[in-house]
């Protein structure tokens, strides 16, 4: 149970490759459990999860923590130059979002990245809701947001986020002006 809420909570590489390292705990002291107790399809079943759960260990310790690593040292690099100030593009996902009063109203999703230009075309943001029940997601077009460091914080007021078209599943809008001319 602590593994499975190590991996579900994606609170990064190296919670989620340890979450793997306690599975693979796990797997192996059920195969010897199997083992000792003459249940063959036990140890077969764990033996297999051992092997998947290794190939976790391998994804999350492994690679995605140097993509990590990564991406947190140029961040970090980036403050403390002359240079522009720069944060990861997977670092939109769970960044905090304000309106123009300063009042957190959601939280970043996924940017949506013009492919020709390379620049961003619009902004999936959640609000309401809780562990993502009943949450609303939004796009917001690039230039109605301020990029911060530390958060998102857009160009509107909160009355103007809510009066922006809800994007149902599977139907985000091709460009930023679609998603602002669905408003509700």
């Amino acid at each position: 149970m602590i593994a499975a809420m190590m991996t579900a909570a994606n609170l990064g590489a190296r919670v989620t490759g340890w979450g793997f390292v306690v599975f693979t705990a796990g797997s192996i002291c059920w195969s010897i459990v199997g083992l000792t107790s003459g249940q063959t399809n036990l140890v077969a079943s764990n033996a297999f999860l051992t092997v998947v759960n290794l190939v976790g260990i391998w994804r999350w310790l492994g690679r995605q923590s140097v993509y990590e690593d990564g991406g947190k040292s140029a961040t970090h690099a980036s403050r403390r130059s002359a240079s522009p100030t720069l944060f990861t593009a997977t670092g939109i996902a769970g960044k905090p979002v304000a309106d123009t009063s300063g009042e957190v109203i959601g939280k970043g999703v996924e940017s949506l990245i013009e492919c020709e230009t390379g620049s961003i075309s619009y902004v999936v943001i959640a609000s309401g809701g809780i562990g993502g029940i009943e949450e609303q997601l939004r796009a917001v077009p690039r230039d109605r947001i301020d990029f911060g460091c530390d958060q998102l914080s857009l160009q509107m007021t909160r009355r103007e986020f809510d009066a922006m078209a809800v994007l149902e599943s599977g139907d985000w809008p091709a460009r930023a002006e679609q998603a602002e001319g669905r408003a509700a």
